[in-house]
């Protein structure tokens, strides 16, 4: 009896934290990049009342008779498909058509970098192009990316070539490529805000960051594709029918702990 009680507790965790996770995705259905979460569950252990017995020439097996003592969290997954494009026109607009992701950071963080699927990115009055928080966005050539001066305008290749055009109206390429970093568990970077996640030794093997050319065959990473953005990939009907599941899964734990309450005051009441 006193079981269903703590079953039900944890059962209604798990369905706030759920709840939670909705939320944020929710929330974040508009925001540039963002991928959403799901909680994904799994049984506590189980108490054992009776074990297990083998067959033998005089009577057949017993199986166990074990009672599960409730549920806990087994994970709480980022779902890393992709979003859907909105196309913007806007020359720093940037979306990765495919895996990779884009490496942003301060000056200091060349070899360390952050990385984030948003790329909405703009010039600042240095010309560098950093993202909406100032960060610089890193470039294969080892560096953060900058416009040359006497560069009237410019473009963005697929393969992250940056093609400047001169004051005379010629076009060539700027020498600086926009770099994507390869990763292998996506799931397994750490998020931070701001659009970004950091590496961890989970998503990469020892926590490696290698920037490579957009579309490199032998990383298998995606090009770039300018004048786009990727929008969030949380989908509205999905969320919120979970939404609608978790909503009733508390309810349904709340009633095991009102039904065990009950019976708790029915013996109570068997003195009277």
């Amino acid at each position: 009896m006193l079981r269903s009680l703590y079953s039900g507790v944890s059962g209604m965790r798990g369905f706030q934290t759920k709840l939670d996770v909705i939320g944020n995705n929710i929330a974040n259905v508009n925001t540039i990049g963002f991928k959403g979460s799901r909680v994904m569950f799994k049984d506590i252990l189980s108490q054992t009342v009776s074990g297990v017995s083998a067959a033998d020439d005089q009577r057949g097996g017993v199986n166990a008779q074990q009672v599960g003592l409730g549920v806990s969290m087994a994970s709480i997954d980022t779902v890393h498909t992709a979003g859907s494009a909105m196309t913007t026109n806007v020359a720093t607009d940037l979306r990765i058509n495919g895996d990779g992701f884009f490496a942003v950071g301060t000056t200091d963080q060349v070899d360390a970098p952050y990385l984030t699927r948003a790329g909405n990115f703009t010039l600042d009055a240095d010309r560098n192009l950093v993202t909406t928080d100032g960060l610089h966005v890193m470039s294969q050539e080892g560096g953060p990316v900058v416009i040359p001066d006497g560069v009237v305008s410019f473009s963005i290749a697929q393969n992250g070539d940056i093609i400047g055009v001169n004051a005379d109206g010629t076009t060539a390429s700027t020498g600086q490529h926009i770099a994507v970093v390869k990763v292998q568990n996506p799931a397994g970077l750490e998020k931070i805000g701001g659009n970004m996640y950091r590496m961890t030794a989970n998503a990469n093997p020892g926590g490696e960051i290698t920037k490579v050319l957009p579309g490199d065959t032998e990383t298998g990473v995606g090009t770039l594709v300018s004048g786009q953005l990727e929008m969030s990939n949380v989908d509205l009907t999905g969320e919120f029918t979970e939404m609608i599941v978790a909503q009733r899964g508390f309810q349904a734990n709340s009633r095991i702990i009102t039904t065990s309450d009950e019976v708790l005051q029915e013996i109570v009441n068997l003195k009277h």
